[in-house]
Parts: C-alpha cells; structure tokens; sequence
C-alpha cells in the first residue's frame, strides 16, 4: 500500500489535476472566499475621518497594531469592517485549549469524539464573541480618544462600531469555516496567509525604493533576498522534521490462524507548538509600547520611560526576553496540545507498545523525555528564525512584513494547502483505479 501511494504521489502532474473536478470546484471555492475577504478589509468603518486615523496609526504603527495590522492584511491601517480580523477566534480557542487541560468536564468532553468536539467548538464561538465584542468596545472608546478621528462622537457611534466590528470578526470566522468544509486547507490559517500575503508586494517594492533612493546598498538587499531564501529553505526542513517512535503490536491468533504483529510509528513534530509561541511573545512585548502610545508619554515618570526605550525593536533587552518568552511559549503550549499521558493510554488501549518499554506509565515517561529534546531543538528554531530578521529589521529598516513570524506563518500554511491538494489529486487517483477494476470485473463477468 505505501508502495503504491508513493508512486501515485510521484505521477502527480498537471492532466490529473484537470481531471480532478472536485478538487477545482474546493479550489475556486477557496479563492472566490479569500476575494470576499479581501474586499471586506477595504470597507470603511462608518463615522470615522480617514485622514485622522492615518495620521494617528503612523505614529502606533510599530507596536501591537503594526502587528495586528499584519495579521488582519490592512484592515487596521484603513479602519475596516474586517479589523479585529480573526484574531478574537484564534484567542478564544487557546484560551478553550487552555480551559480543557485544567476542566476536568471540559476534558471529558474532549475525549468523547466528535460530539464533544462540536460543544467544545461552540463554546469558542461563544467566547468569540465576548472577546470581539469587549475589543470592539476598546476600539471605540481609543478612536473617540483620538484627535478628530471620529466624526459624531457618541453612543450611537460606540454602538454601531462594537455591532460592525464584532460582526466582521463573526463572518471572517464563519467564512474560515466554510473554507475548511468546502475548500482546500485550514479556512482560519489561508485568511491570515492571505493578509500577510496582500502586504507583501507593498514591503518588497518599499525594500527596493530605498535602495533606488541610496538608504539600502544593493548588496545589502540582495544579502536580504539570500537570507529570506535561506531563512524559507530553514522553515520547509524544520516544519515538514518529525521524530519517529517505532510501535509494535502483538501476534494475535483468529481461529487457527496466528497473524504476526503490526509495526508503525508515532510520529512526533520538532515544532509541535507551530506559530502560537513567537505571535504571544512579540504581542506581550509590544503591548506596554502601545499602550503608553495612547497615553500622554510626557507624563510618564523617567523609569516608565526608560522601560519603553529599552523595550523597542532591535533593543538588547528585547531580543532576549523576545527570546526567552519564544522559549518560554514553545513549551507550554507544547504541554497543551499533547498529552503523553493519553497517548501513552490510546496505546495500551489499542494492545500497542513501544519496544523496551512497558505500557501506560513507563510509556508516557518515555513519550515525554523525547518530546521535552525535540521541543529543545524547536524552540532553538523558532528563537533563530524570528530574531534574525528582527536584527535585520533594526539595523536596516526593511519593512516589518519581512519578519520571521510572517514567514514562518506563510511557509507553513502553505505547506498543508500543498499537502492537502496532493492527498486529494491521490484520492481521486485512487477511486479512478478502483472505478477501472470493477469496469474489467464487469466485463469478464459477462
């Protein structure tokens, strides 16, 4: 069998993309979805100056809403229905992450299969919506904060803000959805790929402007280019890495008969934490900058704003503790999303083992001593992919695009789309042959 899905994956090519019809309706599906998306980042939210705004978010741009402007592909910058983007739903399904390791009710759920799957999904719509609604309430109040960026200040205004920004965030999530069931990848990851996508044109086009204009040297934006190749090519090797724990399966005997036992592997990520470590790291690190961005910074006592200066980007001390808080995410969200415990118990459920090892406890232990190294080395990954170009970023003012995390997000979503896409032509590949055997079956039947 994995013979024979080897050689269909290396047949793939592009006459059998054409005859996948299904695989091009997820397609077009997809792509007509992140037009939706796309177009909805360019509506403006209603009573608000734009020029006001624009002056106002160049002056905040380098902290949290650069980042959220990042991630939302603009949608910040122009005040749009889409400018919570989905961030309130990512938020609200790690805080639901975090609420099932420590529930014991919610833990129940979780293992119950599918069922319990659906209500732990509803629960984080429903915290969705409390996190957009109380972020869009923050937005309004900053904005009637702000210098004439609001028309007609007022209720009316706070009310139709929180109802339009919450609301966006609600279809953004139900497109996401959509997406997933009906397209091609993960929905919530393609429109995050898609914002930072959409801005990449404007920071690489702004990159080579200043070397026209002489503020950039050209080997200096060439060693740029070198380095996102080399800094992609180290992403694609680490992403796609796993560690390999061989698991066994007894003889059984059916009837007369003594079936020799079943081998396969556990497969285990070098980075199981994915991208959640260094978005939580950089977004607590940039906070204290945007907030005293919104307040009166002339009044802020010398060791507040010795604590700000030392905090900006390419600062000593916020590489380390941007380093130190990567480290600090990789483990723990490690720890949440897998439970040695409960692989080590499916195991002993399914009469598997790992050899040397005896099942349940010693299993687990086992489990979570390799899982603890290769966190090590993925933690060491992710430290080096987003400080280099956070280095680069200080010293030579690319466009903050360029980043190790919008990198990493990019590669790594388009990875799985990729991986998605062959796993379908392969189906259809598959029910072709298997649609051929009972056509000659049918015909030697007669």
């Amino acid at each position: 069998m994995a013979s024979a899905a080897e050689q269909l994956a290396s047949n793939l090519n592009f006459a059998a993309f054409a005859k996948a019809e299904d695989l091009k309706k997820r397609i077009w599906f997809t792509l007509g979805a992140l037009f939706v998306y796309r177009l909805g980042t360019y509506i403006p939210l209603p009573g608000i100056n734009p020029d006001a705004f624009a002056q106002a978010f160049q002056q905040q741009s380098g902290g949290v809403l650069g980042m959220f402007n990042m991630f939302a592909g603009g949608a910040v910058e122009r005040m749009a229905i889409f400018a919570l983007g989905i961030m309130p739903y990512i938020s609200a399904s790690i805080i639901m992450q975090l609420m099932t390791s420590v529930i014991p009710t919610l833990e129940a759920l979780k293992k119950e299969g599918e069922q319990g799957r659906k209500i732990i999904n509803q629960y984080t719509r429903y915290g969705t919506v409390l996190l957009a609604l109380v972020q869009s309430y923050g937005i309004a109040v900053g904005l009637q904060g702000g210098n004439n960026i609001v028309t007609n200040p007022g209720l009316f205004f706070q009310i139709s803000t929180v109802i339009t920004l919450t609301g966006g965030t609600m279809f953004l999530m139900w497109l996401g959805e959509q997406i997933t069931a009906r397209g091609i990848g993960n929905g919530i990851s393609l429109i995050i790929f898609a914002g930072i996508v959409a801005g990449m044109p404007a920071a690489i086009s702004g990159t080579l402007e200043l070397s026209r204009t002489g503020a950039l040297s050209t080997g200096l934006v060439l060693a740029i280019m070198v380095l996102a190749v080399v800094v992609i090519a180290i992403i694609v090797f680490v992403e796609r890495a796993q560690r390999r724990l061989l698991i066994q399966y007894p003889k059984r005997q059916v009837g007369n008969r003594m079936f020799q036992g079943d081998t396969s592997h556990l497969p285990l990520k070098l980075n199981t934490a994915g991208v959640i470590p260094p978005i939580f790291a950089s977004s607590l690190l940039l906070l204290p900058a945007t907030l005293a961005g919104f307040s009166n910074t002339q009044n802020l006592p010398s060791w507040a704003s010795s604590i700000l200066t030392a905090l900006g980007h390419g600062q000593p001390i916020y590489m380390f503790l941007y380093g130190a808080m990567i480290v600090f995410f990789a483990f723990f969200y490690t720890a949440i999303v897998f439970n040695p415990k409960d692989t080590a118990d499916q195991l002993k459920k399914h009469s598997g083992f790992i050899p040397g090892y005896r099942p349940g406890e010693r299993t687990a232990e086992y489990i979570d001593y390799v899982l603890t190294r290769i966190t090590v080395v993925g933690a060491v990954y992710l430290v080096a992919v987003c400080l280099l170009p956070e280095y680069l970023i200080a010293a030579t003012g690319v466009p903050f695009y360029l980043g190790g995390t919008s990198l990493l997000i990019v590669v790594s979503v388009t990875l799985d789309t990729v991986a998605q896409i062959q796993g379908h032509l392969i189906a259809h590949q598959y029910e072709g042959l298997i649609k051929k055997s009972k056509l000659r079956g049918g015909k030697r039947g007669r």
